[in-house]
């Protein structure tokens, strides 16, 4: 689905919690939106949870750091991250990164077909600060180290093959990666002050260990044409990978990453944008600019990025008023939830149910503030399909 730029952006809309805010190219609008003017509605009140939610939605706890996960005896993580959702027969996996260093590491949960949770395990252990990461078409979850010269690391969801580092893939502060089946490759952020935006080739699709890191090169503008250049040495070492090529687009601090429909989007939280690659023709813009709609708009702070088959884009925030926005095909702004009484903390790992259902994702530090008060929810609702 076609999505129009946010480039040069004007905001419509109210001022309540639950503004809605219409946002499109060119200075000339039409009659304002009216408030709550999103495809969900206003917020309610806080429900038991602390979750604010649009009418017909409702939360539930999943898992608590350092409590055991439902009736399994498996112990939830520290820090939950990055998260995404594979079908497992007729229930489903909901996988979440671990950013504490170290032992990192990423661990699943196991529901039936109903929504009751059946199990919980580790999948990957001994790595450092495992912060976002992505989904494979083969079902893998690639979890993603976010130090210095981190490492990707692909991992089984259903805890059964042991993890795999895979070096090819480049070593830097990896934050999260979105796999392009039409052109076979995996896109790469990283979460630097000066980061650059990578794509990683495979030999052979369907296999990480071999292939070739690019870069992207473009001008300095927030709009234009881009080209995929070779990165000489994946390792970084002695040169940091976003220093070899000349030419190679920087971002301030890359965070979330998301494919769909020949179109990549990607969030930077240091200038609070979010980014549209046009692969068809190789032009990139703005998606979403927080300094064009002069703090008007509900999202700042943005951080992961999910989207659904109806078009729709939920980004979470780091920060903000911890919430979980929608940005629909037509540029529509808006909150979603949010979550009280956990200002310390920020929101990781939107994931969708394979059946659009239901939208997990985790408070990583709670209301206790600590990487040890990690909370992972899940709502359901009438979601658009």
């Amino acid at each position: 689905m076609e999505r129009r730029s946010l480039l040069r952006a004007a905001v419509l809309g109210g001022t309540s919690a639950a503004l809605g805010g219409t946002l499109w190219r060119g200075a000339a609008y039409a009659a304002p939106a009216q408030p709550g003017a999103g495809p969900y509605g206003p917020l309610g009140s806080p429900d038991a949870n602390g979750i604010r939610l649009p009418a017909g939605f409702t939360s539930r706890v999943i898992a608590r750091s350092g409590r055991q996960v439902g009736n399994t005896s498996y112990t939830w993580h520290n820090a939950p991250d990055g998260g995404a959702c594979y079908a497992d027969g007729t229930g489903w996996i909901y996988v979440s990164n671990s950013e504490i260093n170290p032992s990192g590491g990423a661990s699943a949960v196991r529901f039936s077909s109903t929504g009751t949770i059946t199990g919980a395990y580790r999948i990957l252990s001994g790595t450092r600060q495992n912060c976002a990461g992505g989904r494979t078409p083969w079902n893998t979850w690639l979890s993603c180290e976010e130090v210095d010269r981190g490492y990707v690391y692909e991992t089984d969801p259903w805890g059964t093959d042991a993890a795999v580092q895979r070096a090819a893939m480049g070593r830097f502060k990896h934050e999260a990666a979105a796999a392009d089946p039409v052109r076979r490759v995996i896109y790469l952020t990283e979460d630097e002050t000066n980061g650059r935006f990578y794509r990683f080739v495979p030999t052979t699709w369907g296999n990480l260990s071999s292939g070739t890191l690019q870069v992207m090169v473009a001008g300095s503008a927030t709009s234009g044409s881009f080209t995929w250049t070779d990165i000489p040495d994946p390792d970084g070492s002695p040169t940091a990978t976003r220093s070899q090529v000349s030419g190679s687009k920087s971002f301030n601090g890359g965070e979330g990453c998301h494919y769909a429909n020949d179109t990549v989007w990607f969030t930077t939280k240091g200038d609070n944008r979010v980014w549209q690659l046009n692969l068809q023709n190789n032009t990139y813009e703005l998606a979403y600019d927080d300094s064009l709609v002069n703090g008007t708009a509900p999202l700042t702070g943005v951080d992961n990025i999910t989207g659904t088959s109806s078009g729709d884009l939920f980004v979470a925030e780091d920060g903000g008023t911890m919430e979980i926005c929608v940005i629909t095909p037509d540029d529509v702004v808006a909150s979603f939830l949010r979550v009280d009484g956990q200002s310390a903390s920020e929101i990781t790992g939107p994931a969708f149910s394979p059946d659009g259902a239901r939208l997990y994702f985790s408070s990583q530090r709670g209301t206790s503030g600590s990487s040890s008060g990690g909370i992972t929810y899940e709502v359901t609702g009438p979601f658009r399909s």
